[in-house]
Order: C-alpha cells, then structure tokens, then sequence
C-alpha cells in the first residue's frame, strides 16, 4: 500500500522532490504542504525550492529551520523583508507581531503594502504573502501591539525573537521579555542611509547600551526619513543573524554592533562591551 514517506521517497529526483510531486502528494494523501515537506526532509529529500540552500547548508539544517519558530515584531519596513527573507528560507512557523494597517507613506519601502493594501492590516498581508510564496510555511499573524504585558504570551513557543520596531521604549521590553524567557534577541534599526545590527543574549545588555542617552520619543529616522533601500539591507543582515543561531554555525554579533553607512559605504564593527568598561 501506498503511502506518503513511500510516495515521497519514490517521487525524489537526484534525492530532490520537485514542487509538483509535494502538491500531488498533499491532494493524495490529504496532508498539509507542510507535512509533505517534513516527510521528505526526514529522509534526507530535499523539497527542490531549496536547492540554491544545499552548498550552504545540509538536508539536516534545512529540516531544523522547518522545526524552527521565529517571532518577527514589527510587520513594516524592516519586518516585511524580514518575514519574506524567513519564508523563503525554510523557517516553518513565523510569528508576526504588529497593530497597525498600511498607510500611503508605507508605500515606499514597506515590501508588503501596496495601493490595493492600503487600510489593510500588515500581519493580513504578510499571511497572504507567505501563502502565496511558500505554503509549507505556518505564518501566525497577530494583530496587537507587543508589550510588558502580553510579551510573554506573544513569544511562546518561539526560539527567538526579530526586532523590527520603529520605537525605542518597545524595543527595551521587548529585549526585557526575550530574558525572561531565556531566548536571544536579533535586533536591527535604521535611519535615512544608515543602520545597525546587534543579537543580544539573555543576560546581556547590548539593547540598553545602544540606547543609554535615550530618553523619550521615536528614534532619528523621524528626522532621516527611510528610502526604500535600507530596510532590504538591515533586514537582510538580521535574518543571517537568525539563520546562525538556529543552526548553531558561524560567528553572530553578540556583544558586537554592526553599523552601516550606505551613504558612504562604511561598515563598522564595535564591541558594545567596550561602552561599559
């Protein structure tokens, strides 16, 4: 008898399943694209729109993505490419976190909106994206303003947590929460031609050093305005951050502050650390 890993298994082209074989597969065995896409990674078959992964990653990474939550807060100019960038790696469940619709001035850098969007939620949109680009990711959207109060809530279940706030007060407790539940925080804002990376651990401090002078109000991006190019690039940068730490590999930027100055072509590295010394 016929069965999904047999059928799977049978299907594979040079150990790849091509994305026509997982649909048929779902519709004959009446499983979800993202069971289908589990049941191969498990046997070392690689879903074919994965194959540009394979020379940087194995089949076991990949499977370790799909196993991966990821809460991204903050759904607009840095959370959009973030969210896409997440999807289209393999990251199988997505938590995006954010209150707002699309406004006109979004228009502009914010991958999701879109004059049809316009007065429609972010999270609304970021599932009709996801959908569309990869179903065998789960995007669980969540239309409600991160806090103190509900963080904890919000991140449950998730590995980490993806900063992609425009206020800093939020930023701080969303760094306070992501302690508390022992989970690193991959946190990147921008401003104008500028930007900045950093992943802070629990216990770690790096968000508060960032922002020891601030004392109330949005950030300098009221002042630099956004073009369309920064939060593609800043985003980037952070969804390499998260694709390190669930795969335990490379060097992140713990305690180190990348910063980058597109208008100039600048990046810099400095060690947070040294702020407090």
């Amino acid at each position: 008898m016929d069965t999904l890993p047999i059928f799977v298994r049978d299907r594979a082209e040079a150990q790849m399943l091509p994305w026509q074989r997982q649909v048929e597969a779902a519709g004959r065995f009446g499983v979800t694209m993202a069971q289908v896409e589990e049941v191969a990674l498990e046997r070392g078959i690689l879903p074919a729109r994965y194959q540009r992964n394979r020379k940087a990653m194995t089949v076991s990474d990949q499977l370790t993505l799909f196993r991966s939550s990821v809460a991204v807060i903050g759904c607009g100019g840095l959370g959009g490419y973030i969210v896409e960038e997440l999807a289209r790696l393999g990251v199988g469940r997505i938590v995006v976190v954010d209150p707002d619709v699309f406004e006109e001035h979004n228009l502009n850098r914010q991958l999701f909106s879109s004059p049809a969007n316009l007065g429609h939620a972010k999270v609304e949109a970021a599932l009709k994206r996801v959908t569309m680009v990869n179903p065998a990711v789960t995007l669980v959207p969540i239309r409600t303003a991160f806090s103190l109060e509900n963080g904890s809530d919000l991140l449950a279940g998730c590995s980490i947590a993806v900063d992609a706030l425009d206020s800093i007060q939020v930023r701080l407790e969303l760094a306070e929460v992501c302690t508390a539940l022992g989970i690193p925080l991959v946190h990147g804002a921008i401003a104008g031609w500028f930007g900045h990376v950093t992943t802070q651990f629990p216990g770690d401090d790096a968000l508060q050093t960032i922002y020891r002078s601030w004392k109330s109000g949005k950030g300098v991006e009221e002042t630099l305005g956004n073009p369309s190019f920064t939060p593609a690039v800043i985003a980037s940068l952070e969804v390499a951050e998260v694709c390190k730490l669930l795969l335990h590999q490379g060097t992140n930027l713990r305690g180190r502050q990348l910063i980058i100055d597109l208008l100039s072509m600048d990046v810099n590295i400095i060690d947070i650390r040294d702020a407090n010394r």
